[in-house]
């Protein structure tokens, strides 16, 4: 085994891709939302170079102006059932909205996944950031950002209360005595607070990791501190290695503050490495990939993070535009924007290239990809990172030739060593609050 710190890496597979124009790149399949096959195939490359984690992101709320992946996707946790059947080892994370769904659901769905991935799942818990969504839930209201985050803060209480409802060694299958299980270790959550009442109990045992791992994704105040008092892992921004030190070691901060200890949260931005023979043949790439979307295709892109604020009616060789997100806004995404535009004076023309490409620091060939990786990791601007897949070639580029020089210089695993998402992460499995000796939970 080795003890010395290691990088971990998740993989995002968002179909056909989250912007209008990925669903183009010629080595995706244009059905890759709706294609399971693609998606085994992901998994189980994903799966042989040892990695992590899959994830799968969510959004419930469809318009015709939405980018293709949007129109025709999989929900993530039937699809994440179904790669957990065709693989053994990899974690399986699907995100699920506070907002738009209740407890008592979610506690089974994601305790089922669990189960049936013998404990490789976890949930990235969004609050939803899309006022429009909440209009296909019936007589579901909409609440301003730092109220949503007050849900989910009660939200996920229940749901990890239900979790524990049954102790690990209730079931005793014992046929000669005829007990199928020890009822005294079943307990009921009675929950009753100011936006749930939810009486419990659940009725699944625990994984063989306790509970599904919690995801979050803050940048907003309110965002960071949930955040850093929740989630095993965080899916963050990190445009620069400046700006990713500095969200490091703030949240590392704010979690030692909420009394935690240990390696949680884990730090993921996402990446996209483009690589090349050489670094020049790898910039060619990059100015390919820039090229892809159309000038009104990336400005509209910038929208949905700000309220869908129409930026076509600016000039977009002017300086960005200080535009208001909202409350209804995904606040934490709009404000990295804001202040990478305003730091580096860039044009809104310059601002929507930025982010809707893959503008990644990972560009070159394997070995100078390589050592920025290292540099990131080891200068504590990440834990690991999460891997974009815009086009085979890049995916399959990383694993054969990135992946090798990590694992030669002892910062990446040449096979899993547990069977468990959270092994796989380093992180405790948590104490079933009913168990004897176990420290009582927070309500």
């Amino acid at each position: 085994m080795n003890d010395r710190r290691q990088i971990r890496f998740g993989l995002a597979v968002p179909g056909s891709g989250i912007n209008k124009w990925s669903w183009r790149h010629t080595s995706a399949p244009p059905d890759a939302s709706v294609n399971f096959a693609y998606y085994r195939q992901l998994a189980q490359e994903a799966e042989a170079a040892k990695l992590d984690f899959l994830f799968m992101a969510d959004g419930v709320i469809v318009e015709r102006t939405s980018p293709p992946h949007f129109l025709n996707r999989l929900e993530p946790l039937t699809a994440l059932a179904a790669l957990a059947a065709v693989t053994s080892k990899i974690g399986v994370v699907g995100t699920v909205a506070t907002s738009f769904a209740d407890p008592y659901t979610v506690a089974r769905q994601f305790a089922s996944l669990d189960k049936l991935s013998e404990g490789r799942a976890g949930w990235n818990l969004v609050t939803g950031d899309v006022a429009a969504a909440a209009e296909n839930f019936t007589d579901l209201p909409y609440l301003p950002h730092d109220e949503r985050y007050r849900v989910a803060e009660e939200h996920l209480a229940v749901v990890q209360g239900l979790w524990d409802s049954w102790e690990d060694d209730a079931f005793v299958y014992d046929k000669a005595q005829r007990i199928f299980a020890d009822t005294s270790k079943l307990h009921t959550l009675d929950h009753r607070g100011e936006h749930f009442r939810v009486k419990g109990p659940l009725a699944l045992q625990r994984s063989a990791q306790g509970q599904p791992v919690i995801f979050q994704a803050g940048q907003s105040e309110v965002g960071r501190d949930f955040a850093a008092r929740h989630a095993g892992g965080i899916f963050a921004v990190g445009q620069t290695i400046e700006n990713a030190k500095a969200y490091y070691a703030d949240i590392k901060r704010r979690a030692r503050a909420f009394g935690r200890s240990g390696p949680a949260p884990l730090i993921f931005p996402g990446m996209g490495a483009i690589i090349g023979g050489t670094i020049e043949e790898a910039e060619r790439k990059l100015k390919a990939a820039l090229e892809q979307p159309t000038l009104e295709e990336a400005i509209a892109f910038l929208s949905p993070a700000f309220n869908n604020h129409d930026f076509s009616r600016y000039d977009p060789d002017a300086p960005f535009p200080d535009v208001d997100a909202g409350e209804e806004a995904s606040r934490g995404y709009s404000e990295t924007i804001r202040r990478v535009a305003r730091e580096e004076g860039l044009t809104l023309r310059e601002t929507a290239q930025r982010f809707a490409n893959p503008q990644s620091r990972f560009v070159g060939t394997p070995e100078t990809v390589a050592d920025e990786v290292q540099r990131w990791f080891e200068e504590e601007a990440v834990d690991g990172f999460i891997l974009g897949v815009s086009g085979r070639e890049e995916f399959t580029d990383f694993l054969g030739e990135v992946l090798p020089i990590l694992r030669r210089r002892g910062l990446f695993r040449e096979d899993y060593e547990h069977d468990t998402l959270r092994g796989h992460l380093g992180l405790d499995i948590p104490e079933n609050r009913y168990a004897a000796g176990a420290v009582e939970a927070v309500a």
